[in-house]
């Protein structure tokens, strides 16, 4: 898999790692998706949908004409309408902006939820002495960020503070800005959750490396 961070935005957000641990007293993790879910049924639903309205322009058409309708017209209207249908789903399996057209976004928010917890336990980022990992994940497909902090933290951090650093993140997203959509996501943690000055009294439980993967 080829990298989504190059190595030189890799060591700058090591280094804003470290900072903002030692500042808020926490041990964060960054990780990034291609995306979290295959979602089989987005070509089928871009096939039905422009079939349907494919079809529904052709009737219009053929009622505005006013004439009469031959075997073979019908044909070449069956075939207009499943060509439409096919070349869009087609087209959502390489165009991810298209693709998003047809996903729903509850189901894209389980899928991303669902994978950042697997995601969370598998690496075991609840291996700290008071267990207070943080989790900040990506998925790019989706463009939807999810903070999981361990229950050492969790008192610090409430739903409305989560949204509060979620929602400038994603803004970079849809830019297809990573690096800064991390950057910003380490500076409104540290915003959020400071605990005082630098100091030396720290130690890493958790590795800064950076996870990336390529999903489903």
């Amino acid at each position: 898999m080829k990298q989504l961070l190059s190595d030189e935005e890799r060591n700058r957000l090591d280094q804003l790692i470290t900072e903002t641990e030692k500042r808020t007293g926490t041990q964060i993790v960054l990780a990034v998706v291609k995306r979290s879910d295959s979602y089989a049924e987005i070509p089928w639903k871009a096939f039905a949908l422009t079939a349907s309205v494919a079809g529904m322009a052709v009737f219009v058409i053929s009622l505005l004409l006013n004439y009469w309708i031959s075997q073979t017209d019908v044909l070449i209207a069956i075939t207009a309408t499943i060509f439409t249908g096919a070349l869009f789903a087609l087209i959502t399996v390489f165009v991810p902006a298209v693709a998003r057209i047809f996903l729903s976004g509850h189901r894209a928010e389980e899928e991303v939820q669902q994978y950042a917890r697997s995601l969370f336990l598998e690496k075991e980022l609840f291996a700290t002495r008071e267990r207070m990992g943080i989790l900040l994940f990506v998925s790019l497909f989706e463009r939807k960020v999810v903070l999981i902090p361990d229950k050492g933290i969790n008192k610090r951090l409430t739903q409305e503070d989560m949204q509060r650093i979620i929602v400038p993140v994603i803004s970079y997203l849809r830019s297809n800005e990573l690096c800064k959509a991390f950057n910003e996501g380490l500076a409104q943690l540290s915003i959020t959750l400071e605990a005082g000055e630098l100091t030396e009294k720290y130690e890493n439980e958790l590795p800064n490396n950076i996870i990336e993967e390529e999903g489903v």
